[in-house]
């Protein structure tokens, strides 16, 4: 019996890093509507996070090189800072069912968009048929809400998840190009996210952690900081080496099931069927996407 094939190895490893980042979305919207404020989440996601990474720094260093303006900013801040911070500020106002709709649920969309504005890469029929059921999906997520007027203010978070979905697109294309290994681009980003964020925080008089008992900071600092910030990206990473690109995509599929099933046992959200439809819609939009049905040459 191979237990620890390549195989085994990557599915476990890719199962475990979307089931990360829906508790993220969870944990996330739990914190950032009761006891904490989302600057007070961001700072112990990089805080933490940037601590325990500071032998990695040390060893492979945090200078970019060999990039223009865009792909610098988006190496150092842009996964690290931007794209949590616009999804966390996205949670304070929508749901986390929503938000695994269309921040990850939408990944797959703006990265073959950018891929094709960047690159010039061709998108297959396959794919593009997929991106489609994609983007009717989040807009069916959506556009309802706006027409039922359910949650008056659920768009400033969509249009909040777009940002950060479409932020960490960008992040990918560049670090493809980059040559960098996933630890290296993640300690840069980490140095780099906190060196510059971490000021903004504080000045923006919104941490004092006073609506937070200690055993829920710590509980925030483990959940943001170790298991979304590094353990999720080098899991992801791993899948990627033993699975390949397009497996370890499709089972980004999962990550807007789990969010919606997660929304309803464990923080009572409300939601309807044609949110539901629209779930399904990109979960299957993001498996044919990730080139999992393409014959291989």
């Amino acid at each position: 019996m191979k237990l620890l094939s390549s195989q085994n190895v990557g599915i476990a490893s890719v199962l475990f890093a979307v089931t990360l980042w829906a508790v993220f979305l969870l944990g996330t919207r739990w914190g950032v509507s009761g006891n904490f404020s989302v600057e007070e989440v961001m700072l112990l996601r990089l805080l933490t996070a940037t601590l325990i990474t500071i032998p990695f720094m040390l060893k492979f260093g945090v200078v970019v090189r060999g990039q223009g303006l865009v792909g610098i900013f988006m190496l150092t801040v842009g996964s690290s800072a931007v794209f949590p911070y616009a999804i966390s500020l996205g949670l304070f106002y929508a749901s986390a069912s929503d938000a695994g709709a269309i921040a990850p649920g939408m990944l797959p969309f703006w990265t073959a968009l950018f891929s094709w504005l960047i690159l010039g890469e061709v998108v297959t029929r396959i794919r593009l048929a997929g991106l489609a059921l994609i983007l009717s999906g989040a807009l069916m997520v959506g556009l309802w809400q706006m027409i039922s007027g359910s949650q008056p203010e659920a768009w400033k978070g969509h249009l909040l998840f777009l940002l950060g979905a479409g932020s960490f697109s960008v992040y990918t294309i560049y670090f493809r190009q980059s040559g960098l290994s996933p630890i290296h681009g993640l300690v840069i980003g980490l140095f780099w996210g906190t060196l510059t964020f971490v000021p903004f925080l504080i000045l923006s008089g919104n941490i004092s952690f006073s609506e937070a008992s200690l055993s829920q900071i710590v509980q925030m600092s483990i959940l943001q900081g170790v298991l979304n910030a590094v353990v999720a990206l080098l899991l992801y990473s791993i899948a990627v080496r033993q699975i390949g690109s397009a497996q370890a995509g499709a089972f980004g599929a999962l990550t807007p099931i789990f969010a919606l099933l997660g929304g309803i046992i464990f923080l009572h959200e409300a939601v309807t069927i044609i949110k539901t439809l629209g779930i399904v819609l990109v979960a299957c939009g993001v498996l044919m996407a990730s080139g999992v049905f393409e014959k291989k040459a």
